[in-house]
């Protein structure tokens, strides 16, 4: 099973009789959205196009599966669950699927569209990475890889065609799901075919064991150590020699590798339960990354560059530019000697004591016949309000005098005034009054060491306003007072008192304990201040006496002093096979999901009934391991 060749970024294989009508589908819309615009690859089972989604008007890659596979129901049930579970995915390193659809031609999958090219487009142009180019590209296909193992999709099919690059670079991992979906097509290998490419395939593929993400953590060191030597470890000349090579052999990474051989080693261990996750992997690459110089850009296959859009001034624009500033011209100073000399005050200063005199009798005249007004009520207005109500005919003139506190009258208001209310007051007259300074402010006594409640009982008290903040703290006990403000000042009523009550001690995270044993956990966690309780679970991904999480979850802020309960091992869960034999394939399939088991490979002729199962019945597995059944 030759891994396929890549045409621009999407795999390809050769196939004569194919290709005119590629060629012919251009043009054609897709479930009445995808316009197909060129085609862009085409492998063994789907041709690769790039077209335009004419709805949300961008750039796609839609991949059109072989029409035989529309009729094949086994397929089509695993490739709708599995494009549903891939299109839940989100994360940089991940194509991205957009949609799927069937059209005339077959099922078809809508994809981020991704012009870089993929590693084995890298490769076939002669180009071995350096080691800092091949931990940069490990590092994210690692975490694409962790990403998707976390949420329970295994790729099953690693290799330099799936590992694609977008214009700036960026790796994302292709076809999630789909090496699941054809494993189920009947046309495409016979039954028992190993899942995936065999040149990447990992040593429990070869035998036929169920896979988890750990079989794409195998074949992502083998694609590294490839992308550096240039050969595939335990590549031989057949397929089954391919596959024989790795079943019980280690991996041996080459010295060419540097601070990479000892995470890739790690993660090409033979046995599945000694090799490192995809996670643990990344962390490793990390950590070599500080022994590497900066990796040099990768030969990436060229994107078509936009074609650039001339900007000019039109003929008939004008463009202005900045007005500057006119200073003001002040008229001409005349500095005449002549009129300096004249002496005129005299005869001004006559005139005015003149004025004067004739102002004064007539404003003693006016005054001695000025009508004679009652003084309105004005405590309890504004100033403003005052002033408004005594402009009229009265023409009184309200000035404010000094001002006082009050514990029944409002800030701002008048307190009294003089004339008093119903005095009288010529035209004109003035009234003066005082004014509210509000409540007299209070002084804050000593808050420390009181409680939240015992704080909101005084300030009630005081008629003040509490506003309360919080830090954390290891002095001061949690809810009880750290400081306050204002300190050492009076404040008005109503006024607001900011108050810092402890949160209590600062939380930490709760560590990640994964894998680690029981004893070792604990240790950990009592380093760090937390209490330890111990709960136990089935699990098949970690070995009995390690811890599979805690509660709280790692990561989650925890104060210390809290218990923090570790999840441990106990092993996988056995379950025992059931009696299959004369059950149809959906029975059989119902009866394994009723007790935790999944349904393998079939072999036989379909509609049949079954007449053996391999592990028989009554021996005991894993629970969610596979069953594979003999129908005749």
């Amino acid at each position: 099973m030759p891994e396929e060749a890549v045409v621009g970024n999407y795999p390809r294989a050769v196939a004569p009789s194919g290709t005119t009508r590629i060629a012919d589908q251009i043009g054609r819309v897709l479930g009445g959205r995808y316009r197909l615009l060129a085609p862009i690859g085409t492998g063994a089972s789907a041709h690769v196009y790039v077209a335009d989604d004419v709805e949300l008007h961008r750039r796609v890659a839609v991949k059109v599966l072989h029409p035989a596979l529309a009729e094949d129901e086994a397929f089509l049930r695993r490739f709708r669950a599995e494009a549903r579970a891939v299109a839940n995915l989100r994360h940089p390193h991940v194509m991205q699927v957009f949609d799927w659809g069937q059209d005339a031609d077959g099922p078809f999958l809508v994809l981020e569209h991704l012009s870089g090219g993929s590693l084995r487009d890298v490769l076939d142009r002669g180009h071995l990475l350096s080691p800092s180019q091949a931990l940069a590209v490990g590092l994210e296909a690692a975490r694409g890889l962790d990403y998707a193992h976390r949420r329970g999709l295994v790729h099953r099919d690693i290799k330099p065609a799936n590992l694609l690059f977008d214009d700036e670079g960026r790796l994302s991992i292709a076809d999630f799901g789909l090496a699941r979906a054809l494993a189920e097509a009947a046309w495409t290998e016979p039954a028992g075919a190993v899942l995936g490419t065999a040149r990447y395939a990992s040593p429990e593929q070869a035998r036929g064991s169920s896979v988890d993400g750990k079989s794409d953590v195998y074949a992502l060191a083998l694609t590294l150590i490839e992308s550096v030597t240039g050969r595939v470890p335990f590549a031989a000349d057949t397929t089954i020699a391919t596959l024989m090579g790795r079943i019980d052999r280690p991996l041996e990474v080459s010295s060419a590798l540097g601070p990479l051989v000892e995470a890739l080693t790690a993660a090409g261990a033979t046995d599945p339960g000694a090799r490192i996750d995809a996670g643990e992997l990344a962390r490793r690459l990390e950590a070599a990354a500080t022994e590497l110089p900066r990796p040099a850009p990768l030969p990436l296959t060229e994107a078509v560059p936009p074609t650039p859009i001339a900007l000019r001034v039109p003929d008939d624009v004008t463009v202005i530019g900045r007005v500057h500033d006119v200073e003001d011209q002040a008229p001409p100073v005349v500095d005449d000697p002549a009129v300096r000399r004249r002496r005129w005050w005299p005869k001004v200063l006559a005139a005015l004591v003149v004025v004067a005199a004739l102002i004064g009798g007539g404003l003693a005249l006016a005054a001695a016949t000025k009508p004679t007004y009652v003084v309105p009520e004005l405590s309890g207005k504004t100033l403003p309000d005052a002033r408004r109500l005594v402009s009229g005919k009265q023409d009184f003139e309200v000035v404010k005098g000094s001002s006082a506190f009050s514990e029944t009258v409002d800030r701002g208001l008048i307190l009294d005034q003089s004339p008093l209310p119903k005095d009288e007051l010529k035209e004109g007259g003035t009234i003066r009054v005082r004014v509210s300074a509000g409540p007299e402010p209070r002084q804050l006594p000593d808050l420390s060491g009181k409680t939240r409640g015992e704080v909101q009982t005084i300030l009630d008290g005081l008629r003040l306003v509490l506003a309360p903040r919080s830090e954390f703290s290891d002095a001061v006990p949690k809810d009880v007072v750290v400081d306050w403000t204002p300190r050492n000042a009076r404040i008005p009523r109503e006024g607001t008192v900011t108050v810092t009550f402890s949160g209590g001690k600062e939380p930490k995270p709760v560590p990640s304990l994964v894998d680690k044993l029981y004893d070792e956990a604990v240790k950990i966690l009592q380093g760090l201040g937390f209490g330890a309780g111990k709960e136990e679970a089935f699990s098949d991904k970690v070995k009995a006496g390690s811890v599979i999480t805690t509660k709280p979850e790692p990561g989650s802020p925890t104060e210390p002093g809290s218990q923090v309960v570790l999840v441990v091992s106990k092993g996988p869960e056995q379950v025992e096979v059931p009696q299959l034999n004369g059950l149809s394939e959906d029975e059989a399939q119902s009866r394994l999901e009723s007790v935790g088991l999944r349904l393998g490979d079939r072999f036989g002729p379909p509609k049949r009934r079954v007449f053996a199962s391999l592990p028989r019945a009554g021996a005991k597995v894993d629970k969610g391991s596979s069953v594979d059944i003999y129908l005749g």
